[in-house]
């Protein structure tokens, strides 16, 4: 027995009722090697249904596409909340960056295995090649994946199986053993060929799609995480987008440019600080504070629904439960979409009145908590960057907008204080 979690599923294409002797459930990723593995099964009259993965460090647009493409049934699985604790504590350790592949793949195969009666699959099937990756597709990974996949038996690599021990569905003769391949290494060789065979003719280079696995995204994340002391949803989205600096009381993010402006707006929570320049334009930030108690007294944070000091708003919910939830309708994500896209809107409109000089930024704040969220360092260092990458550098004196709760006040600050940052 193994615990069943609580998981959001949405049926891009629901599967209808098996027709065939035997049904695969595919881990997918819409690259070559998954939709290779799906279509050596499908030559031997298996059925398969796609299952696909999204969560902050990798999207499955690639594998809603090829799914389209190939007519095939495909699930997708959110598990945002149960990567991020991946992240922060792997069993079987990290790739050369902050990638925990072992538990990642584990973790998939497991939510497979999870999912075999609800869809009337008899086996899981992956496309992970027999030694493509040194540390997570040789031999001894890929039995730590059957095995946290809680399936033993029952986890299929076409691509390599009769390089490796007979499983369930081959024994049962589901599957024809002779019928699957006997691919190893990294060469790309026979994939390729395979490729022409099927008539493939645009996929994906396999270099991956997961931001763990990027160099600089990998170091914000280990920033992150030695700053705030664990990972928190809402803060790993913030440090996807513009520059990033992290001071002792807040975590500071720079728009590069007006789309990103418009992105970190949007992703912005109400008890985040918004920055930018007064009366000349310039790059927006966000400052995402660490400790709020300080600045705005035990009355002030319980009145943020309950939420106390220290307390991130843009926090996700925890997974609680032995719950399936299947999502068909997105009625609810558009409507949750559109009232996203209205507040961002609002955010950026506000933004641009002052830096256009249309609305002229109070000098002070209006209360003891704006004055102290004004007043933090981090904060003050965010008034500075903004000025930094702004035409408003040239200047002997400028000022910068702190926007806060409805409010906004400026801060004038001298060249000398800048000039750290040129």
């Amino acid at each position: 027995m193994f615990k069943v979690m609580k998981m959001k599923i949405t049926e891009i294409r629901k599967p209808g009722q098996k027709q065939a002797r035997a049904r695969a459930l595919l881990l997918f990723s819409g690259g070559l090697d998954s939709v290779l593995a799906g279509k050596v099964l499908e030559e031997q009259g298996i059925e398969v249904v796609g299952l696909t993965f999204h969560s902050q460090f990798f999207g499955a647009a690639g594998a809603i596409r090829a799914a389209e493409e190939l007519g095939w049934p495909l699930l997708l699985v959110d598990i945002n909340q149960e990567q991020i604790e991946l992240v922060e504590n792997p069993k079987y350790g990290y790739g050369r960056r902050l990638n925990p592949c072992i538990d990642c793949h584990g973790q998939m195969a497991r939510i497979a295995g999870q999912l075999l009666e609800e869809y009337q699959a008899d086996f899981v099937a992956t496309g992970e090649v027999l030694g493509e990756r040194p540390k997570s597709q040789n031999r001894q990974a890929l039995a730590i994946v059957e095995k946290l996949s809680g399936i033993k038996g029952l986890v299929l690599r076409p691509l390599s199986a009769r390089l490796l021990p007979p499983t369930i569905p081959e024994e049962k003769g589901l599957v024809d053993r002779e019928k699957l391949l006997d691919l190893y290494g990294r060469s790309r060789k026979r994939q390729l060929e395979l490729a022409e065979k099927y008539g493939l003719r645009e996929f994906p280079t396999p270099a991956g799609g997961c931001l763990l696995t990027d160099p600089v995204f990998s170091a914000r994340l280990r920033r992150l995480r030695e700053w705030r002391g664990k990972l928190r949803a809402g803060d790993i989205s913030l440090i996807k987008t513009g520059r990033v600096f992290f001071e002792a009381d807040g975590l500071i993010v720079v728009g590069r440019n007006e789309g990103e402006n418009e992105k970190i707006a949007g992703l912005a929570d109400e008890w985040d600080v918004l920055v930018t320049t007064a009366g000349i334009k310039g790059p927006l930030a966000v400052v995402r504070l660490k400790q709020w108690g300080e600045l705005l007294g035990k009355d002030s944070a319980g009145g943020a629904g309950g939420w106390a000091g220290g307390e991130n708003m843009a926090s996700s919910p925890g997974v609680e439960g032995p719950v399936l939830a299947v999502e068909e309708s997105r009625e609810g994500g558009q409507q949750k979409g559109r009232m996203e896209n209205d507040r961002k809107s609002g955010r950026i409109q506000l933004v641009r009145t002052i830096q256009e000089g249309k609305i002229v930024p109070e000098k002070r704040a209006a209360d003891k908590s704006a004055a102290g969220v004004a007043a933090a360092a981090a904060v003050r260092e965010a008034c500075l960057l903004v000025i930094r990458y702004s035409q408003a550098r040239k200047l002997e004196r400028a000022e910068a907008a702190v926007i806060w709760r409805g409010g906004s006040y400026r801060l004038e600050l001298g060249q000398a204080e800048w000039q750290k940052y040129l």
